[in-house]
C-alpha cells in the first residue's frame, strides 16, 4: 500500500470530509467517504486518522471518532456535563430504569425473545420494548426455529453509535458486572430467615 503524505491531499478534500463530518448524522463509513469524495479509501482512511490527531493535538472541544462502522464528529467526554445540560434541559426524557435493565439484557443475549427477557427480568417487557423499538436502539432481528416463531430482538447500529463503540464485542464483560460468589454468598446469608427456635 503506498503511504500517503499531506502533499498528497488536496485541501479541498480536507474541507469536504470536515463538512459532510458535520452535518452527517450517523457515523459515515471510509467506503462512502471516499465514493462521495472520489478518493481510495485507502487516503480517505489516512486522512480521517490524520484530522482525528490533529483534533486531539489542538484541543478542540469535538474529537473525530471511529465508532460503529464508520467516522464522526462528537462532543469530547471532559465537556459532556455542559453538552447534557444544553440538550437535556426541557428538550427530552430520559429512558428509564426498566428500558436499560431491558436493553442490557437484549445486548448480551441477543438474539433474544419477549418470553425470555420476561423470565430474566420478571415482568412483561412489551411496553419498554415498544418504547426500545421506537427509539431505534433494537429491532426484530429474525423469527426463532421453534413453537410459536417467536421474534428474536437485537440491538441496531444506533445503540453503538450512542454507547461509543465500534462492535458488541467492545462492550465491557458481563462479568464486570456480576458480583463475585463471596459477595453472593454474604448477601443469602443476611437473607437467610431463622426459624425461632425458642420455647
Amino acid at each position: 500500500m503506498t503511504r500517503v503524505t499531506q502533499g498528497d491531499i488536496d485541501p479541498e478534500i480536507v474541507k469536504a470530509l470536515e463538512a459532510i463530518l458535520l452535518v452527517a448524522v450517523e457515523p459515515v463509513t471510509v467506503k462512502l467517504l471516499a465514493q462521495v469524495l472520489e478518493q481510495p479509501t485507502a487516503t480517505v482512511e489516512v486522512l480521517c486518522n490524520r484530522l482525528a490527531a490533529a483534533y486531539d493535538e489542538a484541543g478542540h472541544g469535538f474529537a473525530l471518532v471511529s465508532v460503529a462502522g464508520g467516522f464522526r464528529l462528537q462532543s469530547r467526554a471532559e465537556v459532556s456535563s455542559y453538552v447534557e445540560r444544553f440538550i437535556l434541559d426541557g428538550q427530552q426524557a430520559r429512558i428509564s430504569a426498566a428500558a436499560l435493565e431491558t436493553l442490557a439484557i437484549i445486548a448480551y443475549k441477543q438474539p433474544i425473545s419477549r418470553t425470555q427477557i420476561s423470565a430474566i427480568r420478571g415482568v412483561d417487557p412489551e411496553s419498554v420494548l415498544r418504547t426500545l423499538q421506537a427509539r431505534g436502539y433494537i429491532t426484530e432481528l429474525e423469527r426463532s426455529d421453534g413453537p410459536g416463531l417467536a421474534v428474536m430482538y437485537g440491538t441496531t447500529p444506533l445503540f453503538l453509535e450512542r454507547l461509543g463503540v465500534n462492535a458488541l464485542e467492545n462492550l465491557p464483560p458481563i462479568s464486570d458486572f456480576v458480583p463475585d460468589a463471596n459477595v453472593v454468598e454474604a448477601l443469602e446469608a443476611g437473607l437467610r430467615v431463622v426459624p425461632d427456635t425458642t420455647p
